[in-house]
Formats: C-alpha cells, sequence, structure tokens
C-alpha cells in the first residue's frame, strides 16, 4: 500500500521570520518519496510558507484520511495566540497581533492525527519558538497526541544581535541522510541527524516519542483495529470497537471524563468516514454540550473543535427534515462558541431559513 507525506514548512514574511523554513524544501524534495515514507511507493505534497490555515487545514486533514502510512515533516515557528495562550505554526500572514487568526494551532495537526494508527504515523519537526512559546514548550512540552510517532527538536530563537533567520539545520540533517537511498528507523535518523548539530542540539528540546499505547495481556492498539476496519469499509466493524472502548471508558470515568469523550469523538469521525452525517454531526452537538456543561471555556480548543466539526456535517446533511431537526440546537451553539472563521452563526441561522421556507 503505498504512503502519504506531507511536507509543510511555514514562517512569517517579514521581520517575524525567526527561520528559513521554505529553505529546506528543495533539499527534502530532492530525497525519493518512498524514502520519506518509508513505503515502496508514496504521494508527496509540499505546502511552502501557505497563507491560510484552513488550506493547510484541509491538506492535513486529507493526508490524515489516506489509506496507508503517513509521515509529515513540520519545519517552521512557534508562537503563543494572545487569548488562549497556545501553540500555534506561523504562516506567511502572521504577525504577533494575528497569531489566533492567521497561523495554524498545533492541537489542528494533533487533532487531525489522533484516529491513525500509531503504527502508520510518524511526525518529524524542526520548529524555532519565540520566548513565549519557548516557556510554554519547555515546561510542558508539545503534545501530538498519544498515537503518533514524533522525532525532532524545537530550538529557542536566536539571541538578540544575530541578524537573519535561523537555519532549519536539523531537518536539512534529516533531508541528507535521506538522500543516501536508505530510510533506517525514525529514531535512528532522529540520532545521527542530532549527531551533524552537537552544537545546537546542546540547547533544544529534543522530542523522541514512538507513540501508541502500551498492550495489556489481552489487547493490541485499537486504534490500529478502527484504522484497518474502515480502511477495507466495515464501518459497522469499526463502530462496534469504538463503542466498547467508550462504554468502557464511561463506567471507568464518567460520562464527562476524557477517555469517554475521546471515543465519542472517535465515533463521531467514525459516522462521517461511513457517510452519516446526521449521525455525525448529533455526536459532535453532544459532545460539545458535554465539555460546557463541564465548565469548559466556549473558547477552549475542544469545544471549538466540537462545534466546527458539528457545524461541517450539519452542512452535509440531504434530509432538509433531519437538517431543520439538529439546526436549533447548532445555532445555540454558535451563539455561544463563534469559532474562529467569522461569520459563522449567520451562516448557519441563513441555511435554517432557508430549510424552515422550503417546509
Amino acid at each position: 500500500m503505498p504512503g502519504t507525506v506531507l511536507l509543510l514548512a511555514a514562517a512569517p514574511l517579514g521581520r517575524g521570520r525567526l527561520v528559513d523554513a521554505a529553505g529546506v524544501l528543495p533539499v527534502l524534495a530532492a530525497v525519493a518519496p518512498a524514502v520519506l515514507s518509508g513505503t515502496d511507493t508514496a504521494n508527496v505534497v509540499e505546502l511552502a510558507d501557505p497563507l491560510e490555515p484552513q488550506a493547510v487545514l484541509t491538506r492535513l486533514r486529507a493526508a490524515a484520511a489516506a489509506p496507508g502510512p503517513l509521515t509529515v515533516y513540520v519545519t517552521g515557528q512557534l508562537h503563543l495566540d494572545r487569548r488562549q495562550r497556545l501553540p500555534h505554526l506561523a504562516l506567511a500572514r502572521t504577525t504577533a497581533a494575528t497569531v489566533r487568526y492567521t497561523a495554524l494551532p498545533w492541537h489542528w495537526i494533533r487533532e487531525e492525527l489522533r484516529l491513525r494508527s500509531a503504527a502508520q504515523t510518524a511526525l518529524v519537526v524542526d520548529l524555532h519558538a519565540d520566548a513565549e512559546a519557548w516557556r510554554y514548550v519547555a515546561e510542558r512540552g508539545l503534545d501530538c497526541g498519544p498515537t503518533t510517532a514524533v522525532h525532532g527538536r524545537i530550538a529557542p530563537a536566536r539571541a538578540t544581535g544575530r541578524r537573519g533567520p535561523a537555519e532549519p539545520s536539523y531537518m536539512k540533517a534529516v533531508a541528507t541522510l535521506l538522500r543516501s537511498g536508505h530510510r533506517p528507523p525514525l529514531e535512528v535518523v532522529h540520532q545521527q541527524a542530532l549527531a551533524r548539530i552537537p552544537e545546537e542540539a546542546a540547547g533544544n528540546l529534543l522530542l523522541s516519542h514512538r507513540g501508541g499505547f502500551t498492550p495489556g495481556p489481552a489487547a493490541v492498539d485499537p486504534h490500529a483495529a478502527i484504522s484497518a476496519a474502515v480502511q477495507a469499509g466495515r464501518h459497522a466493524e469499526a463502530d462496534t470497537i469504538a463503542a466498547r472502548y467508550e462504554l468502557a471508558a464511561v463506567q471507568a470515568h464518567g460520562p464527562a471524563s476524557e477517555d469517554a469523550l475521546h471515543w465519542t469523538e472517535v465515533r463521531a469521525d467514525l459516522a462521517m468516514f461511513a457517510g452519516d452525517a446526521v449521525r455525525s454531526c448529533r455526536a459532535w452537538l453532544g459532545v460539545a454540550g458535554v465539555r460546557l456543561a463541564a465548565g469548559q471555556a466556549t473558547d477552549a480548543p475542544a469545544v471549538e473543535a466540537a462545534v466546527d466539526r458539528a457545524h461541517h456535517q450539519w452542512g452535509r446533511i440531504e434530509d432538509a427534515a433531519r437538517a431543520r431537526e439538529l439546526g436549533p440546537a447548532l445555532a445555540e451553539l454558535r451563539l455561544r462558541v463563534p469559532g474562529r472563521r467569522s461569520g459563522a452563526l449567520e451562516n448557519v441561522q441563513r441555511q435554517l431559513r432557508q430549510l424552515q421556507a422550503a417546509q
């Protein structure tokens, strides 16, 4: 089965650029796709200094939904948004004042990869962080989800007085190693790349995590089983597996626990993969309601993501009666959770009026 490779290199244009991210793409592009992926054949998608976070999300979502192994190479810089103080990957139009609206929230990457099998998902990163983002990752790390193998480094911004953007030296070392045509395990590539930049790496936050779950005596990774079932078109089987884990999490920790909500979210996505927009929308509405009832903020990433996905699935419902049924609940949520895209509430209200007028 062919693999998929996403090459993402992004940094602001102008004075806000900390790293020459796009400069690594010619070196990566010179590596054979099969070597970048570690598979016999691979499809490569390249994003160089993209402008819009939604456009990046669309490409990332398509890559995450593709069958077979996925390797994502990310080069760029991290900043915190002023409102939630969460890490974002800066894009071409990002400034310090517009991070929340023009940069890619890092948790979007985590969310898109969370349903994939740990054995088939890898993230290779070379990131530079401004002072605030560096303090954040130094204290908390960078959450890439439990099912993604992560290798790379995060470097602090250059000291004042040094001119020009930094070089993505870690990713260039990775690309140079892979140009040999040999693809050892990524943890080996990681160590070899660090050995080529020893002085620089000494002051970096180094990431090397193989991802996945620790299996018990009678368990394998459930996400891998779910992924295999979805890729084979066995959607009911995939939902049955997820439902079993959801029930166990509810019984052990309660319906509002993160464990239980994770599996509810998995089932919402599985409904989407199965083409059941009604069930998916209803599930995402439920997740958003539970999170809000538990006291989570209306601009919390998980709350915004749930409402955004409910909205997206509602727009795909072909049965007008079902759309009218779910529309008021979505509109009520949109009043509380407007999200990052302007006009989202007005969009729901306009479509709902059209549906009601057509009765």
